[in-house]
């Protein structure tokens, strides 16, 4: 799938998303770049590992596609709900680098996802990716252990490039 499959097929009705103001990233003296051209990679065998918590099939599937082709980030699964979330973390809870949660899934909530994976190492990022990323949102997330929020109809280019930055 192509980057702006992904864009048109993460949009508002309406339109096409828009770059948006500054997203709280992990290091906020980290500049992350905006440009298509920023996310190319290079195939290694020390891809970043990531799980995805989305319960939209659509989404997920886009997602999954571009960071794989755009990032070369391996996706090592999905969920759709808090408890299938869960039961993954749980059994898997070293396996991964970057976990990217929605808020609302099928059952249960992207919050008690985030409170799950409390105790991750320092190593593990757990990115936000919503539609519902209004500022008491964003701070409701950072404040329950999030790493970084994003919302997937304006900011899909600060989320790819904070997945492309080594933290």
């Amino acid at each position: 799938m192509s980057y702006s499959a992904v864009v048109q097929s993460l949009a508002p009705v309406g339109g096409a998303p828009q770059e948006t103001g500054p997203v709280t990233p992990l290091n906020p003296l980290v500049t992350y770049p905006l440009q298509r051209e920023s996310f190319t990679h290079s195939h290694n065998a020390m891809a970043l590992k990531a799980y995805i918590v989305e319960d939209n099939a659509l989404i997920r599937d886009n997602l999954m596609d571009t960071m794989n082709e755009l990032l070369g980030i391996q996706v090592l699964g999905c969920a759709a709900t808090e408890q299938a979330a869960r039961d993954w973390l749980s059994s898997h809870s070293r396996d991964w680098q970057l976990l990217v949660v929605d808020l609302f899934l099928l059952e249960g909530s992207g919050l008690g996802v985030i409170n799950y994976c409390a105790n991750r190492s320092p190593q593990q990022r757990v990115v936000v990716l919503s539609n519902y990323a209004t500022d008491e949102i964003r701070f409701r997330w950072m404040a329950s252990g999030a790493d970084a929020v994003f919302d997937k109809s304006t900011e899909l280019d600060q989320f790819f490039a904070y997945c492309a930055v080594k933290h």
